[in-house]
């Protein structure tokens, strides 16, 4: 693992501003989100609401040409969901699986001393650099030592790992007594299950990856049973409610308006409508 060195908390820089972001500490997250340290603001998007899931969407939909915004935004409002459980000024974040950076220099950004375990060196590089301390590591294996984390962060891995519970019980092991894992994944039910094939792997993922290539000219960079896995809300929620070194502080759907947490208790329709299920966890004493 890297040396765990501190780090003073980033300015907002110019970039900050010709993306639109506000420094947290004025109580206003990235494009007007709500800062949870700070309470409600003028602009401020609640979570869950209705204009945050469209901020997201219309985000998500122009992530082709524009993916630095997109995952930019994702990364302040999924660190903006941590803190309103955590204060991360000083505390040691573990991103498990985090491709380019983004979360981690978000955790960065808010204090947090943050690090990237990464598995694909293509990933890593997406933006034409690295992330400072990211390290190339499995999430399978992570190569730190039992406890060492205050929180443990994954968003949109677990539906490409083969075995979902070695994972989970991987992110549960790095994390201390108390600790926070956050834990997010589309599952394969979801209108999005399929990634770049949906909507169309309802009809099978052999047809829907025949179908992508005929429309693009080129293969769909994800296979079922090679790098993506059909992962389910109810059997994951079984899972982590019938582990004894966690605790479900939050099951809800990331990114539904309303009622997020009440979808995700409806079996079947909750396979459908939850869309992507986010997980925070308590690790057990």
């Amino acid at each position: 693992m890297a040396e765990t060195t501190e780090r003073e908390p980033r300015a907002p820089s110019a970039d900050d501003a010709a993306h639109g972001f506000e420094d947290p500490s004025a109580g206003t997250t990235a494009h007007g989100f709500e800062d949870p340290s700070a309470g409600t603001t003028a602009h401020g998007f609640k979570d869950p609401s209705l204009r945050r899931s469209a901020a997201l969407f219309r985000a998500f939909m122009r992530e082709p040409s524009d993916p630095e915004r997109c995952y930019t935004l994702l990364a302040r409002d999924s660190v903006a969901q941590v803190a309103r459980h955590v204060d991360l000024a000083g505390k040691i974040v573990v991103d498990v699986g985090g491709g380019s950076g983004h979360f981690t220099e978000e955790f960065r950004r808010r204090g947090a001393q943050s690090y990237l375990f990464e598995p694909d060196p293509r990933e890593l590089n997406a933006r034409g650099r690295t992330t400072e301390d990211a390290v190339l590591a499995d999430g399978y294996l992570l190569p730190l030592a039992d406890g060492v984390a205050d929180v443990c962060f994954s968003s949109n891995v677990l539906e490409h790992v083969a075995d979902p519970q070695t994972f989970i019980s991987e992110m549960a092991r790095v994390t201390r007594p108390g600790g926070l894992i956050y834990l997010s994944f589309t599952n394969w039910l979801s209108p999005w299950g399929g990634h770049e094939t949906a909507p169309w792997h309802y009809l099978g993922a052999e047809r829907a990856r025949a179908r992508y290539e005929r429309r693009t000219g080129h293969a769909a960079k994800h296979t079922l049973g090679e790098n993506l896995f059909p992962v389910h809300i109810g059997s994951t929620l079984r899972h982590v409610r019938g582990r004894d070194d966690v605790q479900v502080v939050t099951a809800r759907s990331r990114y539904w308006p309303f009622l997020a947490s009440t979808i995700t208790r409806v079996p079947g329709l909750r396979e459908i409508a939850t869309w992507n299920l986010l997980l925070i966890l308590r690790r057990s004493p």
